[in-house]
């Protein structure tokens, strides 16, 4: 059941509607990480774990991190989406964990997209 209701997040994360339940009512950002064979082959984990150290040193409580599968860009991997509520989904690939914190810092933290990331 807990891969159900965690493909009902990541649905509801790329809905925009991204709260769903007591938890989460606070979440005003989305982190989709894929986690795919070749997303973790590329270093997935390791930026998993920089972006959820990032969060807690920051102590943001309006994040949400979820991890999903591959899309089909391995090439681009570790590859992750961004979605602050009432903007577009941002995608961001050849993601380090030092490049996870910088996007954490710039984008959810600020608002500002670091743009030579990217994907378009």
């Amino acid at each position: 059941m807990k891969f159900f209701d965690n493909f009902k997040k990541v649905k509801e994360c790329s809905c925009s509607s991204i709260s769903t339940d007591s938890k989460e009512e606070n979440a005003q950002i989305c982190i989709l990480i894929r986690m795919g064979t070749c997303s973790i082959a590329a270093g997935a984990r390791e930026t998993l774990r920089a972006i959820e150290d990032e969060i807690k040193t920051r102590n943001l409580s309006n994040v949400v991190v979820l991890q999903t599968g591959c899309i089909g860009m391995c090439e681009l991997e570790p590859i992750i989406e961004v979605s602050r509520q009432d903007e577009p989904k941002v995608i961001y690939g050849h993601v380090t964990p030092e490049r996870a914190r910088q996007i954490i810092a710039s984008h959810v933290v600020n608002g500002k997209v670091v743009g030579n990331l990217v994907i378009s």
